[in-house]
């Protein structure tokens, strides 16, 4: 992810708000993945496709008003923090049946159990730290990008980075 990149990314958002469809349909293109990506590993993968829906939902509503002071990616992605968010706030009266995940193809299958190990850790996290941990260790996102995106001080993203790596270190001995 480039500046160059984001500049683009930027630009098309701001042309999508004046009702340039083509611009909203290359804006959607580009941007899909990296907002399913965040939300399957907030959510898990089996919640991801909703979530993105709903957030891109809140963009078609959103873009008019959307004035690049920060780029559009990470404008997008508290867009769909906030999606899950409200999901975690609704589903948290009812009760939750037990995720399960399937592990990606690899060459290897022995390695699968390391990767469902690896998702429940993470999901075993506070949903703060996992976010932090995520933006930040997975998706690549600086800290001062991860705060934007989490609407929270750079110091406290930091912080939950290293608590999550914490609690990652306990929890696997």
């Amino acid at each position: 992810m480039s500046t160059s990149d984001d500049a683009y990314v930027t630009d098309l958002a701001l042309r999508a708000g004046r009702g340039d469809k083509a611009a909203l349909t290359e804006f959607i293109r580009l941007t899909q993945d990296d907002v399913w990506r965040l939300l399957a590993h907030l959510a898990g993968p089996e919640h991801a496709d909703d979530l993105t829906q709903e957030t891109y939902l809140r963009v078609l509503g959103a873009l008019p008003r959307f004035q690049g002071r920060s780029t559009a990616r990470t404008w997008l992605l508290s867009l769909a923090r906030r999606a899950w968010v409200d999901s975690v706030r609704r589903d948290s009266a009812r009760p939750r049946a037990a995720a399960s995940y399937e592990a990606a193809p690899t060459e290897d299958p022995s390695t699968w159990g390391d990767v469902i190990d690896a998702r429940s850790l993470l999901d075993e996290l506070p949903p703060e730290r996992r976010e932090a941990l995520v933006l930040t260790q997975v998706l690549g996102y600086t800290y001062e990008e991860a705060a934007k995106i989490a609407g929270v001080r750079v110091g406290t993203i930091r912080s939950r980075v290293a608590r999550a790596r914490r609690d990652l270190v306990a929890g696997s001995n």
